[in-house]
């Protein structure tokens, strides 16, 4: 089986390179991936595949059933790519650079987009080596809440699946070598948005003002003792202080905003509580008032154990043990949690990193980029893994 994946990646593989680059060259923002789309159909329709469009926005699900004469099955497993790209200016001199203006596939969506086709080639084409059904999911707006994923289970696509899988470019891994964790592996993440207003003024007259400034400073100064940057379980950190004043004027408003990520639900639920009750507190102090409104964002993505054992397991098949890497949990957020809330997931980690060829730049960066060999690995992995799931 491996061997058949491996030719049948052979012959794909130069055809999903071109598909990646174009995507590359024509990124979409979130929930605006309608060119993007038309691709993907494109190209389902080229092998005859069956689909459904226009889910959650420009949302494409393909379904390809196994009809395997030596069992039959009514298991069904998703595979899932999100699409949408990034409000970033790419920095780089590759021909197929991003020709619109502020936007880029700096996180490696169309590298996802383009292995999935991949694989819904090979798994076509495979069709009588397995039983049960196989799911392709094409997400839109990963990058923007509410999530494209939550938007994609409002609309059912879930309702039929047994296990999803998910898997992602990662600069922090070399070329050639895979990464799983089982149990939490990313965090939650909610958007704190702090408005504390009081009177402005005249800094020299501080009988005729409140000081809505030093309210807010001293709110995240309090808050960032209780929960300090480094030996502590939660994160919670303001990005953005506005105070619109001068030199001699106290503003009447100063905007906070900020994240907080955590793995625990009692935590993330108790962190929402102290930042309400601090803020009121604090701005009370200087005569003043708070306003807090917590975003609620993606959830803690939970990896199945059992399943993402057996999928390190597959991978090292393919791969050798020594390719097959163990990941610590992150704090940064994917909205692929959604998923992993409702049935057994594994998300895991595809390295696409190669010093020699001077691709180290991390994702959400101006230079990003992957060595596309990587997505030979990728598809080879991910076809494996599903035949043998099924």
């Amino acid at each position: 089986m491996q061997q058949l994946i491996k030719s049948k990646c052979d012959a794909y593989f130069d055809e999903v390179v071109a598909i990646r680059r174009q995507l590359h060259q024509h990124p979409e923002l979130s929930f605006c991936e309608k060119e993007t789309a038309e691709l993907v159909k494109c190209c389902l329709a080229s092998k005859n595949i069956e689909y459904q469009d226009n889910i959650a926005g420009y949302g494409v699900v393909a379904t390809i059933k196994g009809n395997s004469k030596l069992q039959t099955s009514n298991f069904k497993l998703a595979l899932r790519a999100d699409m949408d790209a990034l409000p970033i200016q790419e920095q780089s001199d590759l021909p197929y650079r991003s020709v619109n203006d502020g936007v880029m596939h700096a996180c490696g969506h169309d590298a996802h987009t383009a292995m999935l086709i991949g694989t819904a080639f090979i798994l076509n084409d495979l069709r009588d080596k397995f039983s049960g059904t196989v799911k392709l999911i094409f997400q839109p707006g990963e990058e923007k809440l509410p999530g494209g994923a939550s938007l994609m289970i409002k609309e059912g696509v879930l309702d039929d699946v047994d296990m999803i899988i998910g898997q992602h470019v990662y600069p922090d891994l070399p070329y050639g070598e895979v990464g799983f964790h089982a149990g939490p592996y990313m965090a939650s993440s909610d958007e704190v948005n702090i408005t504390v207003k009081g009177r402005g003024g005249h800094a020299a007259k501080p009988a005729e003002r409140d000081n809505a400034l030093l309210a807010a400073a001293k709110i995240v100064s309090k808050l960032s003792e209780l929960y300090p940057e480094k030996g502590c379980d939660v994160v919670l950190a303001f990005g953005s202080f506005v105070a619109d004043g001068t030199y001699n004027v106290i503003p009447s408003e100063v905007k906070l905003r900020g994240t907080m990520r955590t793995f625990d639900d009692v935590k993330r639920k108790t962190l929402k509580d102290n930042i309400l009750k601090v803020s009121k507190e604090v701005a009370s102090e200087y005569g003043c008032e708070a306003e807090v409104f917590i975003e609620q964002g993606y959830p803690s993505l939970k990896n199945d154990v059992k399943l993402t054992e057996k999928c390190a397991a597959f991978a090292k098949d393919v791969l050798g043990e020594d390719k097959v890497k163990n990941l610590p949990k992150l704090m940064t957020a994917e909205d692929f949690a959604w998923y992993s809330q409702r049935i057994p997931a594994c998300f895991y980690r595809l390295g696409t990193s190669n010093p020699e060829k001077g691709i180290n730049a991390k994702q959400h960066t101006s230079n990003f980029n992957i060595d596309e060999n990587s997505m030979r690995i990728g598809i080879e992995t991910i076809t494996y893994l599903t035949i043998n799931l099924l």
